[in-house]
């Protein structure tokens, strides 16, 4: 599996028993609209307090107990059709084997109580002994069981998850090739994504795995739980309210070009969910709606005029070179130096690309670090 980070800018042009209730067919190939609005909410109960691993098993929790109560009418569902973006799928049978593969799939079932006889190992951020991220390996902690990893970041496994005899294979969120996909569906029915790679925002990530385990109702609640979560943490930071905040991408090498990631890019996507609206100025330097980013010349920054806050990948040093270079000074995020600075070797980097489970882990650090920016505004 390639790294997800450079797949991304590369396509951009550099630019265990599973439940459920539900329809006998559905379409994976929702919109967020429809995630965001579907389902009973149910709310989660916060202190407001930095507890981001307590929060992780909340949900983690919540997932469990849905999939216990719901056992017995899991197999009515079945047999399943998904349509997604690489084809159509039909899952005969509850699933009792599930492989997870790509980013955040894993997270899906063990939010929802749901052990993987499989998955992919993370290939960005700081990884444990297993290759996985804290948060996924907190959730195999709590279910007591020792996670089944593939070593998959230059290709995929193809032997070892054959090997996991898998019933489907969940790839909501991926970048799927056409030969990828046909070579995993010869071992299972494999869920990809609804339409475009890399697109798939964490909700319905959430939800069209889920619905593959004849869970949809359960990880639609999911959703809302997660929701609530969030705006409960937004409470807390009221000064973050109308602020324009853009993910960036530079080099501190060659600050000539750089690119700003659209909200096909679930890290833009993300900052609608915590409440910011994209700069208008963005927005407008946006030609191809299915763009994941755009590129934008130096020479043109000064039409970034409406930049309140910047995340990015980075140190001081790079804000340092930016505020010294002129091209720069009509941007208010780096005239005020109101960055969020990612290490790719911290948490909160490869949270920013948000799980259900991640966004309980790392909530209040990004919305602290986003604060401590927002401060910094004159």
């Amino acid at each position: 599996m390639k790294n997800r980070f450079f797949v991304t800018l590369a396509a951009a042009g550099l630019a265990v028993a599973m439940t459920a209730c539900g329809a006998a067919e559905s379409n994976v190939a929702i919109s967020e609209e429809s995630v965001a609005e579907a389902g009973t909410v149910a709310g989660a109960e916060t202190e407001g307090e930095a507890g981001t691993a307590a929060d992780a098993e909340n949900i983690t929790e919540a997932g469990t107990e849905a999939g216990e109560t719901t056992a017995e009418g899991a197999e009515s569902v079945f047999p399943l059709t998904i349509q997604h973006g690489l084809g159509e799928i039909t899952i005969e049978e509850q699933p009792e084997k599930v492989v997870a593969i790509a980013w955040g799939n894993p997270d899906v079932p063990l939010a929802l109580g749901v052990v993987p006889v499989g998955i992919s190992e993370a290939n960005f951020g700081p990884r444990d002994e297993n290759g996985l991220l804290a948060w996924t390996a907190q959730a195999f902690d709590d279910l007591g069981v020792t996670p089944n990893v593939f070593d998959d970041t230059d290709g995929w496994d193809y032997e070892a998850i054959a090997d996991c005899q898998p019933d489907v294979i969940l790839a909501a969120y991926s970048g799927l090739s056409q030969e990828e996909y046909d070579r995993l569906s010869e071992i299972a029915p494999v869920v990809a994504y609804p339409s475009i790679p890399w697109t798939t925002t964490w909700q319905e990530e959430t939800v069209n795995d889920a619905i593959a385990l004849g869970m949809e109702a359960e990880g639609r609640a999911l959703v809302e739980e997660t929701e609530q979560l969030i705006a409960d943490k937004l409470a807390q930071y009221p000064l973050l309210a109308g602020k324009k905040v853009a993910f960036f991408w530079l080099s501190e090498d060659d600050l000539g070009t750089f690119y700003i990631y659209t909200n096909n890019d679930p890290r833009a996507a993300f900052l609608g969910d915590l409440g910011f609206e994209m700069p208008e100025s963005v927005k407008s330097l946006i030609t191809n709606d299915q763009d994941f980013s755009i590129t934008v010349s130096a020479e043109n920054a000064d039409l970034l005029n409406d930049v309140d806050i910047i995340i990015t990948y980075g140190t001081e040093s790079l804000v340092e070179a930016m505020q010294a270079d002129g091209r720069f000074a009509g941007v208010p995020a780096v005239a005020n130096g109101a960055f969020v600075l990612l290490d790719s070797n911290d948490n909160l980097a490869a949270a920013s690309t948000p799980t259900v489970l991640s966004i309980p882990y790392a909530i209040d650090d990004y919305l602290k670090t986003l604060n401590d920016a927002a401060e910094k505004i004159q």
